[in-house]
């Protein structure tokens, strides 16, 4: 294919793709906007007008939520669940991406290749093993247990984009060090790590999103209330409008306690995701 006919292909994609992701962005963005104004709207507002604004900003909807669906100790079981996946994903999938990566080793490209793999298993596909194996172990109804299990999980998608963007990294600083005498470990954690930086935050923040709203593992694994993440105890808040009468405006108000964290996150954020993934996979 010339030039010419490459470049007026990558025009017409650009001309019939932009209004595609334009459409889908303000379709997601008036879905959100609907639910931020729902969440302050009696029930009775939300069902004659559902697409109205609010006449009167009804915040106690936030407030029943968080005490019907008993979201405080659901939202400190998330963060520390998610936080504690995030960092020990990044500790264990930093040092096996470089070791993958750099150090050359044989069967380097045949581990990178099973954790490739491990992105294409699905979860319904290993939940009952999973659980035949963590349940006699004690590991079911366990915050722990479901601690390893992300961790785990979240490990074939962490080692293949830190090996992609470990071998992205000027090899010269590594060859520089080893004429100074530094160990491959010293290497590492004191020269290559800072330099994946950007990398690391990106990984940090995909986990986080990619498990704030998880909900099928904690729905298997998980049992006792106390032990409840936000997704689960907004399960359970709508569970109990089916006995208590149809609360739409509380029921929104947890949706919007659970969703307003990440929108907050990846306003705050969302350049650096952007830039990590650009850089691993430009250089």
């Amino acid at each position: 294919m010339s030039t010419a006919s490459t470049l007026r292909a990558g025009r017409a994609q650009r001309l019939l793709g932009a209004p595609l992701v334009w459409a889908f962005v303000a379709f997601n963005v008036l879905v959100l906007v609907w639910i931020l104004a729902s969440s302050v709207k009696a029930t009775r507002d939300i069902i004659t007008s559902p697409w109205a604004l609010p006449d009167a900003l009804h915040w106690d909807n936030f407030e029943r939520a968080w005490n019907a669906g008993n979201f405080g100790p659901a939202a400190l079981n998330s963060f520390v669940l998610v936080g504690g996946t995030a960092l020990a994903t990044v500790l264990l999938a930093a040092p096996a991406s470089y070791a993958l990566s750099r150090l050359g080793a044989r069967s380097a490209g045949a581990a990178t290749s099973l954790f490739a793999i491990g992105l294409g298993i699905p979860a319904h596909a290993v939940f009952l093993p999973l659980y035949q194996v963590m349940a006699p172990l004690g590991l079911v109804n366990n915050l722990g247990g479901l601690w390893l299990l992300y961790t785990a999980t979240s490990m074939p998608f962490a080692v293949f984009f830190l090996t992609g963007f470990f071998r992205s990294l000027p090899a010269e600083l590594e060859e520089a060090a080893a004429l100074d005498g530094a160990s491959p470990s010293y290497t590492f954690w004191r020269i290559m790590l800072p330099l994946a930086r950007s990398g690391l935050i990106t990984l940090v923040l995909l986990n986080v999103i990619n498990h704030w709203g998880e909900t099928f593992f904690a729905l298997v694994f998980i049992q006792g209330q106390d032990l409840q993440t936000l997704p689960l105890a907004l399960l359970g808040f709508m569970q109990q409008m089916q006995y208590n009468g149809a609360d739409w405006g509380g029921l929104f108000a947890g949706i919007a306690v659970v969703v307003l964290p990440l929108v907050g996150l990846y306003i705050w954020l969302g350049r650096r995701i952007i830039e990590g993934m650009t850089l691993g996979s430009g250089k």
